[in-house]
Parts: C-alpha cells; structure tokens; sequence
C-alpha cells in the first residue's frame, strides 16, 4: 500500500496525529528530498516521542528522477508499506507525486491521500478576500513568453489567483504585474507558520515600494485580486454584420469556430456574407 503524507509547511507541531502513527509502519519513504524528510523525522522524534524508522528505506522521487524511480519500485507498491513525502504541505500538489497516484489507479493498487497543511489554502484563508473561489497556478514559467503568457491569464481572470513565488523572483513578479495593472489589488504571505511569517496586502505599486526594503528570504503565496473589467466578446452574428474585408472577416470567425481561415473566407463569398459557417 502506498500512503501519501503530508509535512508541515513551516511549524513541526503541524504534524497530525494520523501521520505520526503512520511513520512507524513504513518500510519504503519515497521523498521529493530524503535529506529533509530525514531531518524532519528526527525533529518529529524528538519532539513528539515518536521513534525513528531506522531500519526503513529512503530513497529520492522528484521532477528529475520519478519516472525512472517508479520502474524500480513499482513491484514493492504492493508488497510494502510504501510512503510518499514531498518537502512540505500536501503531496501531489505541484509536485511529481501525480506519477505515484496515476501507477496506482493504472494497476488498482491501495492508495490512501492523508490530510494536512497545506501554503495556498492557509494564505488565502489569511487573505480576507471575500470570493470564495480561486484558481492556483502554482509556480509559474520562469522566464520567456511562456511566463509571459501565463502571468497575463491569471491577470485577466475573473477569480482570484494563487501562486507560489521563490525569494528571488518576487521582485520581478510584482514589477510584471506592475507593468500590466499598477492598481491591482494583492496579497503577500512569507514563510508561512514559521517564527517569521508575514501579511502583506495592498495594490501591487505600493507593495513593491514597500518590499524594496524588507527581507525577501523564504517562500511567498501570491494571491491576486480577480479582475474587475470586463471582456467585450464578439459574437458569430457580430463578426458577420461587420463591414470589413472578408479576409479580415474570416480570420475573425475562425477564432471563435473549429474551422479555417479558408472554409470560413470560401463560405463567405458562396453565400454573400448570410450563410451560417
């Protein structure tokens, strides 16, 4: 059986109690970084009474190596008592823990997904938005048209949005957004649960003024504020009523149909601009 556990995001006393009895049967740890999951098993021992598996296995399952890890252990997810942890929070969230969950329920083997903490739910839960809906991106792309890219989807969506961002890309992300929108409202929570956790709250040109001279070191949530304009579409009967270059006209109904540009201009000079495409 394989049991998927989660870590505490920042304070040990996260820990639940169903993941301490569980520590004490696992034979196999699968861990995004065995050096932490080792280090927070011996704070966890010392500190709840709890023993220290040492004669259980750790072995590393991250981005990198979790394909070719799987084809080594897959045989032992039947036969042991199997463990995954990543670094902190809940497993399989932007994490290669999916890899685990899907081999499970491809050959129908026992899985269990225990609860716990976990950085987006408690930071917007601290963010006093009132919407209770919100889209989590995770981390987005570093760099290129790709970031590019996602960074404008989360600006002009009507949720509220989740990231993650390390230390030392917040700067850049609020400067981006900063770029796009000035005035868009924001929610900043560093090092969550831990000695230093901090709120920060306000539109995105204040709080980049404001953490040009504060200790940017840890991991911070980003919630962004949904967007508040709202998008003027075209319809197909708009489109066709314009008095435009059937060319620009086709290219136009294209986008918002599964055809091409060539059916959509060839239907519209067979039927004279009022056949349906």
């Amino acid at each position: 059986m394989l049991t998927f556990i989660p870590t505490p995001i920042g304070n040990p006393q996260d820990i639940t109690i169903r993941a301490l009895n569980t520590f004490e049967n696992i034979s196999l740890f699968l861990c995004e970084d065995t050096r932490q999951t080792k280090r927070l098993l011996r704070i966890l021992s010392e500190r709840f009474d709890i023993p220290y598996p040492d004669s259980a296995e750790f072995l590393s399952f991250n981005e990198h190596n979790g394909k070719s890890r799987l084809e080594q252990i897959k045989e032992r997810l039947n036969s042991e008592t199997v463990a995954y942890l990543s670094d902190a929070g809940m497993p399989v969230i932007s994490d290669p823990g999916q890899l685990l969950v899907e081999y499970c329920q491809e050959h129908n083997i026992v899985y269990d997904v225990l609860p716990g903490a976990t950085a987006f739910a408690t930071a917007y839960g601290a963010s006093g938005f009132e919407e209770g809906h919100f889209s989590f991106h995770a981390f987005l792309p570093h760099k290129g048209s790709d970031r590019v890219k996602a960074l404008s989807k989360a600006l002009s969506s009507d949720e509220n949005v989740i990231l993650y961002e390390s230390p030392h890309r917040l700067l850049k992300l609020l400067e981006e957004i900063h770029e796009m929108d000035p005035s868009r409202e924001l929610f900043l929570a560093k090092e969550l649960t831990k000695k230093f956790q901090s709120y920060y709250k306000g539109s995105v040109s204040t709080l980049f003024e404001q953490l040009q001279e504060t200790q940017i070191k840890g991991e911070w949530v980003v919630i962004i504020k949904a967007s508040t304009a709202k998008e003027q579409t075209l319809s197909y009967h708009d489109i066709l009523s314009m008095d435009i270059q059937p060319k620009i006209k086709a290219k136009l109904l294209a986008k918002i149909t599964n055809k091409s540009v060539k059916e959509c201009y060839n239907a519209l000079i067979e039927s004279s601009n009022t056949a349906k495409i």
